[in-house]
């Protein structure tokens, strides 16, 4: 079923169309919030209201062509993320934190999976940063507008979050060179 052809049928409420978004959906969006969000309860909770809201905000949805579905799918879950954080007060600003050295970690021979570990390892702060720059190609003074910090706030946490996956790409091609 094209992308066109699953929008209709959600739209106009059809539950065999829900049941198809949600199967199509579900684990690409679970991935997304897993890249926010370290606690596997949290995101399961989180992708839960994410889709009852889907649904309920249908509506508003406006297709745009192929690939936007996924797009507002993917907004959703990365506003919904960021909510969680802020709610749970684990973004804070770090101005105060000395500036991290540049190191620009080699991710070759490192297993995707561990990747992603290592990367769901990083504070909620530097996390969230590294993921709206690298994933969601956001411009740090379109981050720092969204999460309500200094544009060099973000510049500043996504440094650090690069120093720490340097420093856990070279540990672990150490021990498993």
């Amino acid at each position: 079923m094209s992308e066109r052809e699953l929008v209709r049928l959600v739209s106009d409420g059809d539950a065999r169309g829900q049941r198809e978004l949600y199967d199509r959906y579900a684990g690409y969006l679970t991935a997304v919030a897993s890249r926010y969000l370290a606690d596997a309860d949290a995101v399961k909770d989180l992708l839960q209201d994410a889709f009852v809201r889907v649904f309920e905000r249908f509506g508003s949805f406006r297709y745009r062509g192929e690939g936007s579905l996924k797009a507002w799918l993917t907004r959703i879950v990365v506003n919904d993320s960021l909510h969680v954080l802020r709610k749970t007060q684990h973004l804070l600003p770090v101005e105060t934190l000395p500036d991290a050295p540049d190191e620009d970690p080699d991710v070759d021979q490192v297993p995707l999976g561990v990747l992603q570990d290592m990367i769901r390892r990083l504070p909620d702060g530097y996390r969230t940063v590294f993921n709206l720059y690298v994933f969601e190609q956001m411009k740090h003074k379109e981050i720092a507008s969204l999460l309500g910090i200094k544009e060099n706030s973000s510049a500043s946490q996504f440094l650090r979050a690069k120093a720490q996956l340097a420093r856990e790409i070279k540990e672990y091609r150490k021990n498993n060179g």
